[in-house]
């Protein structure tokens, strides 16, 4: 099966990501991007949908009907830092702008019928994880964990030193399977990679993939581009010379990150013998 849709290349407008769940066949999860300048605004309204704000450089205020909050130590980019993430719940009307030379902003809406308390989670609340081992570690930054007090959004930011491997060995979450004595051992995730680089001539290779192969694709993704993982496995690897960071959000049938490995490549885990000393390679002591 071969599908040309799984990459999402960026717009050169301001708002240069920008997708429905509707338009990509989906059910939950809706993707935005914008860059933004000083004193320019964004007003808008969740309706239905709870909404997480995820700051990838610059700075902030927020002036909504649910609360008001300000950024000062956003970071620079998102290699020099760990994210601001704002959590809105539906039926919130509100005014964000920009505080800095250049704002950068990734976000995700989801629709919803239960209501939460925003939140504005700051950088050291991010608890961080250095996942793998050898040439397979990475560094997973928790920004919208599973537990958090919201319905359906999964957020975390994944950093990948140059060279290395990622989502690896490979996982999926396409399908809600319980055990017999009830037990979440998978559930069931739409998800997007959302890529940048510190160079734009940097790239990552990533595989969507499900086990009888109905679908394979190889996809290499640049800065500023985005990957649609509908279902099956997704390993990465970032191309040498280049660390790569993809924002992850995630949604669907529990607030979770519940996953089956393929197993192929299980008995992977437990052979690491090292870990990568270029981890971690941000941490919330960057940010301005």
């Amino acid at each position: 099966m071969k599908d040309p849709n799984l990459l999402v290349k960026p717009q050169q407008n301001p708002v240069y990501q920008n997708f429905t769940a509707q338009e990509v066949g989906w059910t939950h999860l809706n993707f935005g991007a914008r860059l933004m300048q000083k004193n320019e605004t964004w007003q808008h309204d969740t309706t239905e949908h709870e909404m997480a704000i995820v700051i990838l450089a610059g700075n902030f205020k927020v002036e909504s009907d649910k609360g008001n909050w300000e950024v000062t130590n956003g970071r620079k980019d998102v290699f020099s830092g760990i994210a601001h993430t704002l959590y809105l719940p539906r039926y919130t009307k509100f005014t964000l702008t920009a505080t800095s030379e250049t704002l950068d902003i990734a976000y995700s809406w989801v629709k919803t019928d239960q209501d939460f308390a925003p939140y504005l989670k700051q950088p050291q609340e991010a608890a961080i994880e250095l996942r793998g081992g050898d040439n397979a570690n990475r560094q997973i930054n928790s920004l919208i964990q599973p537990g958090f007090p919201c319905h359906k959004i999964v957020c975390v930011e994944v950093y990948t030193p140059s060279g290395n491997w990622s989502s690896f060995p490979a996982h999926k979450h396409d399908e809600r399977i319980v055990d017999a004595d009830g037990k979440l051992i998978e559930a069931e995730l739409e998800e997007i990679y959302f890529y940048k680089f510190q160079s734009p001539q940097a790239y990552a290779i990533q595989q969507v993939y499900t086990y009888d192969r109905s679908l394979d694709e190889i996809i290499r993704a640049r800065n500023n581009e985005a990957v649609l993982v509908p279902k099956g496995y997704h390993p990465v690897a970032a191309c040498h010379g280049y660390h790569a960071y993809y924002l992850n959000f995630l949604a669907g049938s529990d607030q979770v990150l519940t996953a089956t490995n393929d197993p192929d490549h299980e008995w992977i885990y437990g052979t690491w013998k090292t870990q990568d000393p270029r981890l971690p390679l941000v941490t919330a002591d960057m940010n301005v």
